[in-house]
């Protein structure tokens, strides 16, 4: 059974996160959200595990407002 990983995982995350707030420039609320939606359910499709993602929703949804 996998364990979903919650350290640092990413080689550079700042840069990520630079790549995400650039793909959210000039879009209204609307469609960032329609964005963060397709990019959440295409990372789910690529992990491919009901408890794994059922696990990272549990924790993101306990841990609202704070960085897991």
């Amino acid at each position: 059974m996998s364990k979903l990983v919650t350290i640092p995982n990413l080689p550079d995350p700042d840069g990520f996160y630079d790549e995400l707030l650039k793909a959210h420039e000039g879009r209204d609320k609307a469609d960032s959200d329609d964005l963060n939606a397709r990019l959440i359910l295409l990372l789910a499709n690529h992990i491919g595990d009901c408890e794994i993602l059922t696990e990272a929703l549990t924790l993101a949804a306990e841990t609202q407002g704070e960085r897991p």
